[in-house]
């Protein structure tokens, strides 16, 4: 009897925390909210033109009476050159962010407490940002010391290796994990390859990551819109292992993007880049492949590495960037924001900023890159990235003759809404030669 008094007592016990637990899931808002309202309705204004932001605070969607914030405002990512604080009447006050003699960006940091709970938010705006210019240097030998480098790994048998994976394919879509062997023998590149299953000839599309070392799940998004897609993973590792084996990995790797930037020769980010001809090499060696349309698309990292790839590769006939990383990354030197992985910002550039790792910085900042496109791209970004912030993405596309199209929707941080996203599909499929 106790027995069963003690098991019923379980079940009951489990039951009530699953549906507490039911009951308690992530909030998809704050219960204390900020609007930020530029008085430019683009969030753009000129250079010398004095901005100004509407503060308003929520609490359940009503503005929070007599609410009293603190705010700091600069240049972007930048120390604050001003702060204070300032009691909203009626939950709503405006803010003076002064304005900015040389084409860039201001931002602005609110907080509040409610409830001993401190709550944040963030707005930036531009000012005449198609004006800005990159700081990076152009080294003379550019695209000569990337020709060799191609040239060099063009030599080295893709020896591809193919397998099948049923568990991720789909009615419509096979999958597969591709296996090649990129810029010297012995070094692998891993991928997951998607087919639309009716005979044909398609389209191939390439998809790079963004950053980390972390396990990735195959997509058959773009093969349902029509395209032979590759995603790679760019570390030579399985994408298949599971995430505490990469978890280990990730933190034996560490920060990958610091890795021999002393050595232009050697830099970390020399086989990714290599790594990218090469999976345009094995989707152009495809049979289903139309010998035409070759696309390529990525966001942060992967933004980065689809104009890297573009600029490298003339089989890419068109490009969708989002949000490009590496890019301008000696912003910093110049009293501004760089790109990231923010090499030369103030935490990192007591041991970055030397002649050594400059050099070798100008040979792979995206700037460089996007100054070789000769193709069209689509390029979106958001004002309110921390991670790659819009002074980087401005001095990057700004630096694209070829023509482009761009998204800007400047709420966004380090996301995309997914009507660009779709957007972007579109221009595409625009793109392709029949």
């Amino acid at each position: 009897m106790r027995r069963t008094c003690l098991l019923l007592s379980l079940n009951l016990y489990l039951l009530t925390l699953q549906h507490t637990e039911a009951q308690n899931s992530p909030a998809p808002l704050k219960l204390i909210d900020f609007v930020l309202t530029p008085s430019a309705n683009d969030w753009k204004y000129a250079v010398n033109q004095t901005a100004s932001v509407q503060v308003t605070v929520l609490k359940n969607d009503v503005p929070l009476e007599d609410a009293t914030i603190s705010y700091e405002l600069g240049p972007e990512m930048l120390p604050a050159e001003k702060k204070g604080t300032m009691q909203l009447k009626k939950g709503q006050g405006k803010i003076d962010m002064g304005t900015s003699k040389e084409p860039g960006f201001r931002q602005l940091v609110v907080k509040t407490e409610y409830q001993g709970k401190t709550y944040s938010s963030q707005v930036k705006v531009g000012f005449s940002p198609e004006k800005i210019a990159p700081t990076v240097t152009l080294p003379s030998d550019f695209m000569a010391f990337w020709e060799e480098a191609k040239a060099e790994a063009a030599k080295v048998p893709m020896d591809a290796k193919l397998t099948y994976l049923p568990e991720h394919s789909t009615t419509t879509v096979d999958v597969f994990l591709v296996n090649l062997q990129n810029y010297k023998k012995g070094q692998r590149l891993y991928g997951f390859l998607s087919k639309p299953k009716p005979p044909g000839k398609y389209p191939v599309l390439f998809s790079p990551p963004g950053a980390g070392v972390k396990p990735t799940s195959p997509s058959t998004f773009f093969a349902d819109q029509g395209f032979i897609s590759l995603s790679i993973e760019i570390h030579g590792i399985s994408p298949l292992l599971d995430s505490d084996t990469y978890k280990n990995i990730s933190t034996a790797f560490g920060d990958y993007w610091f890795n021999k930037l002393d050595d232009r020769d050697n830099y970390y980010y020399k086989s990714v880049y290599l790594g990218c001809v090469r999976s345009i090499d094995y989707l152009c060696s495809l049979p289903e492949f139309d010998g035409k349309n070759v696309v390529v698309t990525g966001g942060s990292q992967g933004g980065a590495l689809a104009i890297v790839t573009a600029a490298l590769d003339k089989r890419v006939k068109a490009l969708a960037s989002f949000y490009p990383a590496l890019s301008d990354i000696t912003g910093y030197l110049h009293g501004r924001a760089g790109g990231w992985p923010h090499l030369l910002s103030p935490r990192y550039a007591a041991t970055t900023n030397t002649p050594a790792k400059l050099r070798t910085i100008g040979y792979y900042d995206v700037v460089n890159f996007a100054k070789q496109v000769t193709v069209p791209g689509f390029y979106s970004w958001g004002y309110n990235d921390n991670t790659c912030p819009p002074t980087s993405v401005y001095a990057a596309v700004n630096s694209v003759k070829a023509p482009k199209t761009l998204a800007i929707t400047p709420i966004t941080g380090h996301w995309r809404f997914e009507e660009t996203n779709q957007a972007s599909v579109e221009w595409l499929k625009q793109q392709l030669v029949k």
